[in-house]
């Protein structure tokens, strides 16, 4: 199991948050040519963080970001409607894979497979919930068909994957940077574990 010294969970807290901030689209901070991370955000916080309040915490800095763009762009009017509250479970399934794998996670190539199932997983239910809420409850399709819906998935699903697996994957290429050093440093803490 992936257990943190609380030092280091407040820094990579951190990193997430500004993470959040500065991809988050549609708001005063975004940076426009950084893909949106709020995905890796919130997988990477269910395998770093063990706080309980690490979920509601994030889902309340991506409602006041969001919440911050509608009052400011207008364009963010289309997207918040009475669906955004799919965003709740889309949001909460990746934090539930992150948790998942961090009880799962070794250091060793073993480690991939259960981190990609997750990813893979964990994606697909968010992808569910918040692409189909919104297509089917918020309002702004006239006709909603499940043909189009899927449709609309092979075309936006494989975005929203890549960004994912970017963010994800350079979290993995700093994690095992770190635990090399660590290694390296430290190599009698090693021997006796």
């Amino acid at each position: 199991m992936l257990t943190l010294p609380l030092r280091h969970q407040y820094l990579i807290g951190t990193i997430l948050i500004t993470l959040m901030i500065v991809t988050r689209e549609y708001h005063f901070a975004s940076l426009h040519n950084l893909p949106g991370a709020s995905w890796a955000v919130f997988f990477l916080a269910g395998v770093y963080l063990s706080s309980s309040w690490a979920l509601p915490g994030f889902l309340a800095l991506t409602w006041v970001l969001d919440a911050s763009a509608y009052f400011t762009v207008a364009e963010s009017e289309f997207c918040l409607t009475t669906a955004y509250a799919f965003l709740l479970p889309a949001y909460s399934a990746l934090w539930a894979a992150g948790r998942w794998f961090a009880t799962h996670y070794r250091f060793s190539w073993q480690a991939l497979l259960p981190l990609f199932s997750s990813l893979i997983i964990g994606a697909a239910a968010c992808e569910l919930f918040s692409s189909g809420g919104f297509y089917f409850f918020s309002g702004q399709f006239a006709e909603t068909t499940f043909t189009e819906f899927w449709q609309r998935e092979l075309h936006y699903f494989p975005l929203y994957l890549q960004s994912l697996l970017f963010y994800t994957g350079t979290a993995v290429v700093i994690h095992t940077l770190f635990v090399l050093i660590h290694k390296v440093r430290h190599p009698r803490i090693n021997a006796s574990s």
